[in-house]
């Protein structure tokens, strides 16, 4: 089988980086393994497009069947038709509200809430019948809405068992994987019953069974070993082909590893096998860095630099002590008012000030390097004062090779496009299981 790719909401080109095995910014694409016949990067609302010109600028564009560059515009209103054929789709689309209603001839179809992604990848997979798709959402997704807990998976398997697909499931800490970030995802690998890879697996609508391919022979059980299944801890359901249904009635609660087939799911814990990860030192850069990425002694501390709290429910603190990292960092009480006039005391813990060396960094988020609680600040290697992460460190958090996202935008997004980006070695793991699949395919 051929190693073509469509890449959505491509970032700046995660999944490529893993598939290709990409570690320089200075890479031939002459030595890509796998070939992406299209991609798409859309950023709403936003003027400059700093993640497709970050994507462009390594690969390059790529035409649809019209002649058309279609890659930079809502996916939503892309001509699916247009799009080259491919055998692995990938995509790491976000956790949004995906309850449908049903349209107003009623049994004939069906209606997705407008600009929720999940509804293009569907239409994609119907109309390109991809044999294989490799999908990463946030670690939330199986268990969301709160209200309903489970729905929007289940609509995800709904749709997929529609079009004929296995899909199975697993919940990712990079950090247990030997990364250098505790950063937890939703890995989704979904392949038509038709493959051969579906038929060597022998799957039965029985609980060992299920746990066999969990355990051992299943495409995540390769690509992120477990211990140990006890098969009297799988839970089992079924899933309807009404998604509507779906929608309106189903709730569940999915386990970190799971398969669904033939409309039936199979959910069980797993717990990875013992591995190391790796620490911030091995990504701090040891070469000075620019004096702008340290931080002032004034905005460090507001009073002891051993307080981790502030209560304010007495004495409100003056804006400049709110204004350090101390303070950010540390736990709080505080008055706050509701919006109906209701007085309250807010409260929040303290989470660690300085991420040492010594540990993997906390999952980035699309705010690092802001002033934030959840932005990282560590020991410099030189001098050992106080700064934020560069945004080259960042890279090499995600595992992009250093300076990919110098390319012309602010620093600001370089930050951004880190915390939305995936770990690019988790990807690399996984090409590896799915080049052996693909090797046994027609």
């Amino acid at each position: 089988m051929q190693k073509t790719v469509c890449e959505l909401f491509a970032g700046v080109g995660g999944f490529r980086c893993g598939l290709n095995s990409i570690k320089s910014k200075d890479f031939s694409l002459s030595s890509e393994t796998w070939k992406t016949v299209w991609f798409n990067q859309w950023e709403p609302g936003k003027k400059n497009q700093w993640a497709h010109d970050c994507y462009v600028k390594h690969f390059g564009t790529v035409l649809d069947l019209n002649g058309n560059d279609t890659t930079n515009i809502d996916i939503s209103e892309v001509d699916k038709k247009a799009i080259p054929d491919h055998n692995l789709l990938v995509g790491g689309f976000p956790c949004q509200d995906y309850s449908v209603a049903r349209s107003l001839n009623g049994e004939k179809g069906i209606e997705g809430k407008k600009g929720v992604l999940w509804w293009s990848i569907w239409e994609i997979l119907k109309t390109k019948k991809t044999p294989f798709v490799l999908l990463e959402n946030v670690d939330r997704l199986l268990l969301s809405p709160s209200k309903q807990r489970g729905r929007d998976f289940g609509i995800i398997l709904s749709c997929l068992n529609n079009e004929g697909y296995v899909v199975e499931w697993r919940v990712v800490n990079a950090a247990e994987y030997g990364e250098v970030q505790r950063r937890r995802r939703t890995f989704i690998f979904a392949y038509k019953k038709n493959t051969n890879f579906s038929t060597s697996l022998k799957l039965k609508k029985d609980v060992l069974s299920v746990v066999e391919v969990l355990e051992n022979t299943g495409f995540f059980a390769k690509s992120f070993p477990v211990k140990k299944l006890d098969a009297s801890k799988v839970v089992e359901t079924e899933i309807s082909n009404d998604i509507a249904s779906v929608s309106d009635n189903f709730h569940f609660d999915f386990a970190n590893s799971g398969i669904m087939f033939d409309g039936s799911v199979y959910t069980i814990k797993s717990i990875p096998v013992d591995s190391k990860p790796e620490t911030l030192e091995t990504i701090i850069e040891k070469e000075a860095v620019d004096k702008k990425y340290f931080i002032p002694k004034e905005r460090l501390y507001f009073t002891n630099p051993e307080s981790t709290h502030s209560d304010e429910t007495e004495n409100e603190l003056p804006a400049e002590s709110r204004h350090t990292w101390q303070y950010i960092k540390g736990a709080k009480r505080k008055y706050r008012t509701a919006a109906n006039g209701h007085k309250y005391i807010y409260s929040e813990g303290a989470v660690p000030m300085i991420d040492e060396w010594d540990k993997p960094a906390r999952t980035m988020l699309t705010s690092e390097g802001s002033f934030n609680r959840s932005t990282h600040i560590v020991r410099d290697y030189a001098n050992k004062k106080i700064r934020i992460l560069t945004p080259k460190e960042t890279e090499r958090i995600q595992g992009f090779p250093d300076d990919w996202t110098a390319t012309g935008m602010p620093e600001k997004f370089r930050y951004f496009c880190m915390g939305n980006a995936l770990v690019v070695p988790l990807i690399a793991r996984m090409e590896k299981r799915i080049k052996k699949i693909f090797v046994e395919e027609p």
